[in-house]
């Protein structure tokens, strides 16, 4: 039901566009490559938007990545220097 009555309404616009004056054509045109033309604007600007966000999202994920890598390197230094430093004190109190 629907369906036709949507048929209907485009069958009676297309026939009321052709009843208008070339002016109110020409105008009906020149307002239809207006609505393509901000729509076109709004999806780039849409694009760059999400594109700028993604970078961003990325560029905060590497620097957690890169941050958590120096974390375990860090104590993993940190560790390895106790235990050098445990053993070398085992070492001497058996020398001792």
């Amino acid at each position: 039901m629907k369906k036709s009555i949507i048929a209907a309404v485009a069958v009676f616009a297309a026939a009321g566009l052709a009843a208008c004056s070339q002016n109110a054509q020409n105008e009906s045109a020149e307002a239809a490559n207006a609505i393509a033309a901000d729509t076109e604007a709004t999806t780039n600007e849409s694009i760059s938007d999400v594109d700028a966000a993604t970078d961003n999202a990325l560029g905060a994920a590497e620097t957690a990545i890169d941050n958590a890598g120096s974390a375990v390197s860090n104590g993993a230094d940190a560790a390895a220097d106790a235990t050098g430093a445990a053993l070398k004190d085992a070492g001497n109190a058996i020398a001792d």
